[in-house]
């Protein structure tokens, strides 16, 4: 447990230094518990979601950095996205099979502005309602299956639990 909060401890202050762009820590959000975090973010200038603020939750288990942290968007504005579900679980592979130990919480924040800055048009995911009423409330209990989609051309998600 102790080398968790040493690299959470570390990652924190990486955060507060030096946070990617329009990212910021929640720094109440820290004050009684390193194990979880809010982050604010604010949607990239020259994109879809420019001006719009979001928040990311991570939670880290006492696995951390070998388990990957349970992230989700929560908060009254969970951005309409392809690979964000309304109710704020996000389908990205980094999240889960793809985690490293190298990765950080500033790689995923970059992971999530790049996946919001590279969308071209705001849609949920083709099964958002199904998969919001019967998921489980950790995204990280989710079986993402990754396919292309024919008539759009990128990646669309379906979910296995």
């Amino acid at each position: 447990m102790a080398s968790m909060q040493k690299r959470l401890q570390k990652e924190l202050l990486a955060l507060q230094n030096d946070p990617p762009p329009g990212m910021t820590l929640n720094e109440k959000s820290v004050q009684n518990s390193i194990t979880q975090w809010i982050v604010d973010m604010e949607g990239a200038p020259g994109t879809l979601y420019e001006g719009e603020k979001f928040q990311l939750l991570f939670k880290f288990s006492s696995r951390y950095p070998f388990d990957s942290p349970q992230v989700m968007f929560t908060g009254e504005n969970i951005p309409v996205h392809p690979h964000v579900y309304s109710n704020g679980h996000i389908c990205l592979s980094i999240l889960t099979e793809d985690w490293s130990p190298a990765l950080s919480v500033q790689s995923v924040c970059l992971s999530i502005i790049s996946m919001l800055s590279s969308c071209k048009e705001k849609r949920r995911p083709p099964d958002n309602s199904f998969y919001v009423r019967t998921c489980n409330k950790n995204p990280k209990k989710t079986k993402w299956w990754y396919h292309e989609a024919a008539y759009h051309k990128d990646f669309s998600l379906l979910f296995k639990d």
